[in-house]
C-alpha cells in the first residue's frame, strides 16, 4: 500500500481522525480593536445576493464582508512592515502549511495569569526534555483561551491599561523566529500578548516571526484533542493575491 493508501485506511477504520481547530466565522466572532487612532478591520457579514427568490429562484448565496484578519485567520509575513519582502498570502508554498505539531500547554499558567508570556527557558525547557523541534512544524501555544470565543468581552479581558492575553516576550518571540518552526499557533486573537504594545519591539511576534517569512495562526479551538507530538497540522488560508493574512480552515490529523 502507497503512504496515501495507508492514511485513507487509517481514517476508514478510526486509527486516526480529523479534528478541526477553526472556530466558527460569524458576525459575533471576537475580532482585534485596537485603540485611536488607529483603524480597525470590520466584523463578518454576509450580503444576500439570492435566497430562492426573485433575484435567484434555484439559489442561495451570499456576498461575504470581512477582514483579512477575522475569527481564525493565518497571518503572512507581509502582515507586518518586517516582513513585508515575504510571502503574501498567495505566495506561500503549499509544503509550509502542513507540519507535525508540537503543543506546549500552558493553560494552568495562562488560567492563573492572564498576562502569562513563553520566555526562552520555557522554550528551552521543552527542548531538553523532548529533544529539537522538528523542521517545518506548527508550534501551538496551548492556553485554554478558546473557552471564551463566544463572549467577546472575555475573549479581549480588556481593562483601562488594554488587553489582557497570554502570549510571547520579546526575547522569546526572537527564539521562535530562529527555530525550524513554519509557524506559531495560538487560541487567542493575535500571536502576540495582549499587552504587546507595550513591549519593546512593540507586537514582537509579529515583528520577529514574520520577519522571518514564518507565519501565525490565531484563534483555534479544541486543542484540548491534540496530543503533544505526534498530530498533523494542515492550515488553509485563501490564495488572496497580495492578501496579508486570510481567514482559514485548520484541521489536524489525530492518533485516535
Amino acid at each position: 500500500m502507497s503512504v496515501i493508501d495507508t492514511l485513507l485506511a487509517s481514517l476508514g477504520s478510526g486509527e486516526v481522525e480529523i479534528v478541526d481547530l477553526t472556530a466558527p466565522l460569524s458576525p459575533s466572532t471576537p475580532i482585534l480593536q485596537l485603540p485611536e487612532p488607529f483603524a480597525n478591520t470590520i466584523p463578518m457579514s454576509l450580503e444576500t445576493v439570492s435566497d430562492f427568490d426573485d433575484a435567484g429562484p434555484a439559489w442561495g448565496w451570499n456576498n461575504i464582508h470581512t477582514g483579512e484578519h477575522t475569527g481564525t485567520h493565518l497571518d503572512a509575513p507581509v502582515h507586518w512592515v518586517s516582513g513585508r519582502e515575504g510571502y503574501s498570502v498567495d505566495q506561500i508554498p503549499p509544503d509550509r502549511l502542513v507540519g507535525p505539531a508540537v503543543v506546549l500547554d500552558f493553560t494552568a499558567e495562562a488560567t492563573e495569569n492572564p498576562d502569562f508570556v513563553l520566555e526562552p527557558e520555557h522554550l528551552d525547557a521543552y527542548v531538553a526534555e523532548h529533544g529539537p523541534l522538528p523542521e517545518g512544524a506548527w508550534l501551538v501555544f496551548k492556553t485554554g483561551w478558546s473557552r471564551f470565543n463566544a463572549d467577546a468581552a472575555a475573549f479581549a479581558n480588556a481593562d483601562e491599561s488594554g488587553p489582557h492575553t497570554p502570549g510571547v516576550s520579546p526575547a522569546g518571540a526572537q527564539w521562535l523566529a530562529a527555530s525550524p518552526i513554519t509557524g506559531f499557533a495560538v487560541e487567542t486573537v493575535g500571536v502576540d500578548a495582549g499587552q504587546a504594545g507595550g513591549m519593546e519591539p512593540a507586537f514582537p511576534v509579529h515583528y520577529f516571526l514574520l520577519g522571518a517569512n514564518k507565519f501565525g495562526l490565531t484563534q483555534l479551538q479544541n486543542l484540548d484533542r491534540l496530543p503533544a507530538t505526534g498530530a498533523l497540522i494542515v492550515a488553509s488560508p485563501l490564495p488572496i493575491v497580495g492578501g496579508t493574512g486570510s481567514p482559514s480552515r485548520v484541521l489536524a490529523i489525530v492518533p485516535a
